[in-house]
């Protein structure tokens, strides 16, 4: 394993042992008040110190971020994805010193962390591309000698909550999509990685400042929970964007809706895999032990559930358990190692209680769990990937635990399996495996997956940033990321021009004077 020198990496960064965690865009405001120490769950040692934002601080922000919509929605669109195309260069000249970073202070492995850092490289260009083609459309009217069409305007200040597990790549969804679209953003980043948010930060500040980008236009806000409820009852705030966890985005919605403003949330999933006769079992192994143990289980895409045909059953058990064997858990920087740790402690308790609790409901060990001590363990933030045979309606099979925990179960007929798999209250991400064609269309028509994302022979965690990104139930119902979801970052707009001598009314009503 390469040296790794965290030091080395933060000065390319740009960060410092201190460093401010509010900035409306090339202007960094100091306050002492308060800040957050980011460790690392690699080796438990403290990376750098964050400070955080009071009420005072949040004001400044949102005015800098009203002011410099007035002037960027005014920019016209291909110029705005310029300088997106621009930050998407500086991110690859990057990639390496924040993929380490992601990697560092997540815990996640640096393929992954590097993989992240490439999806805003993608994001980047994708947004390019749609900077030139964010159409309306066009509609024939009734009346004569009149014309109809639809356009979209920017929609203003856009909030984004986003999570620790990807620290980078979410905020890139969107930001990247509104600033394309005329809109202005406020990130709150997660508190548990604010060094991810300082360094994109500096990363984007620089471009805006060679395009003499309006301050205001990217703003970060680093802080609490209660930075969130300021956004998310901040009538100035037209959109709330937000990921995490189900609980949190129940609060977004209900404080935004009240509002009647927008809320765009990615939250929990539950994701099945359904393995079928006629499934290749060697890609049944890779989908679902990357899907179940990549980040350590703490994706929102993350398999949580196996269900498997009872004549397959026994065979896809063994190559589970040949599979978890071979697994290498340790430094996440280490190209060897398969699985790092979770991201602190009070997930490692999370993931304990979860292990007590399948025992309690009748589950079955296959590959039991625990907590990792000893050399290379000292963060105690590492634990074991675990198996257990369980019920499908068990209370902890029902909720996602953010760990490296895996549920399997049998089942007979291909309705029972898709009735299983839909039978939680999340609805992110699905995947079946089969050959047999008649069984892929049944688990992609009306009566088979519902989550927002289902696919055939290929896992459920990861996706493409080309397609809307997002889940159903409690997953939230929103969309990021690829296809039309820029729609939702601007306000849509009929116009009805009527170039004839006469005013005729629609549906033919007579109103004469």
């Amino acid at each position: 394993m390469p040296v790794f020198k965290i030091d080395s990496v933060l000065k390319k960064l740009n960060i410092k042992p201190l460093n401010s965690g509010v900035s409306t865009g090339q202007t960094w405001l100091k306050n002492s008040e308060k800040s957050i120490s980011s460790f690392s769950p690699t080796d438990g040692k403290l990376i750098a110190k964050v400070s955080v934002a009071n009420k005072k601080d949040y004001e400044k922000v949102i005015t800098a971020a009203e002011q410099a919509f007035q002037s960027w929605r005014m920019v016209p669109a291909p110029k705005r994805g310029e300088v997106v195309r621009q930050i998407g260069e500086a991110l690859r000249e990057q990639k390496q010193a924040l993929g380490e970073l992601v990697s560092y202070e997540t815990g996640k492995s640096l393929e992954e962390g590097l993989g992240e850092v490439q999806e805003m490289i993608d994001i980047a260009d994708f947004a390019v591309g749609l900077s030139r083609q964010l159409h309306g459309l066009t509609m024939h009217s009734e009346r004569f000698k009149h014309r109809m069409y639809e356009q979209y305007h920017p929609l203003g200040v856009v909030g984004i909550i986003s999570a620790f597990n990807f620290p980078v790549a979410v905020w890139s969804w969107n930001s990247f999509l509104a600033w394309i679209c005329g809109d202005v953003c406020v990130w709150k980043p997660s508190e548990k990685t604010p060094l991810c948010s300082v360094a994109c930060q500096q990363i984007v500040s620089v471009v805006f400042k060679k395009n003499a980008v309006p301050e205001g236009v990217s703003c970060l806000i680093n802080g609490d929970y209660t930075i969130g409820e300021f956004l998310s009852e901040d009538t100035r705030v037209p959109l709330v964007s937000a990921t995490g966890s189900t609980r949190m985005g129940k609060k977004v919605g209900e404080a935004v809706g009240a509002r009647l403003g927008r809320s765009l949330l990615e939250l929990g999933g539950n994701n099945a895999i359904i393995i079928t006769p006629s499934a290749d079992l060697n890609i049944v192994t890779t989908g679902a032990v990357f899907g179940a143990v990549g980040t350590a289980g703490q994706r929102c895409t993350s398999t949580r559930r196996l269900i498997i045909h009872e004549s397959v059953y026994d065979d896809v058990k063994m190559k589970l358990l040949k599979a978890y064997a071979q697994l290498n858990i340790g430094n996440p920087l280490d190209r060897k190692n398969h699985v790092g740790p979770l991201i602190d402690k009070d997930a490692v308790k999370n993931y304990e209680a979860a292990l007590e609790q399948i025992v309690r409901q009748g589950g079955k060990a296959i590959v039991p769990g625990g907590v990792l001590k000893g050399k290379g363990y000292e963060s105690g933030c590492y634990v074991k990937p675990a198996i257990y045979e369980a019920k499908n309606h068990s209370a902890i099979v029902q909720h996602e635990t953010f760990a490296p925990i895996l549920y399997i179960m049998k089942y007979k007929k291909l309705e029972e399996a898709i009735a299983l798999q839909n039978a939680v209250p999340q609805g992110l991400s699905s995947s079946i495996m089969t050959n047999n064609l008649r069984e892929a269309e049944m688990f992609l028509s009306h009566e088979g997956s519902d989550c927002g994302i289902a696919n055939v022979n290929i896992g459920t965690s990861g996706a493409e940033i080309g397609g809307a990104f997002g889940g159903e139930k409690e997953t939230g119902g929103g969309r990021e990321s690829g296809s039309d979801a820029w729609k939702v970052y601007m306000r849509r707009q009929t116009n009805t021009i009527n170039y004839s001598a006469h005013l005729p009314l629609a549906q033919g009503i007579k109103f004469d004077l």
